[in-house]
């Protein structure tokens, strides 16, 4: 059994067990999160498809740990004008693990 969530502006496709990094979420380390927004589930070959998510249909996770993810350069040049930044930057990102699917 599987189901694709979005957390954010991004979707993700989990199963029971799986490690994720989403985008951060208000939440404290050790918690349970319930993440609502599932568009999709898939058991035993019966796909149910939302339009856009599927009413009574929940993702239950644990908060594993805050962290940031890896620093990604910005960098810009302008030739001949002496002109030049570059700039750093670590993505905020909460780590959660699927405790299970719950669907009706």
């Amino acid at each position: 059994m599987y189901a694709i969530i979005e957390v954010g502006a991004k979707q993700y496709t989990v199963k029971k067990g799986d490690i994720i990094d989403v985008e951060k979420q208000a939440v404290k380390e050790g918690k349970d999160i319930t993440l609502n927004k599932v568009l999709l589930v898939c058991k035993d070959k019966k796909v149910d498809l939302g339009q856009p998510y599927i009413k009574d249909t929940k993702v239950e996770a644990v908060v594993l740990k805050q962290i940031k993810g890896e620093k990604v350069i910005s960098y810009k040049y302008r030739r001949r004008k002496a002109s030049h930044w570059k700039k750093g930057h670590r993505q905020q990102l909460t780590r959660l693990k699927i405790k299970e699917i719950v669907s009706s």
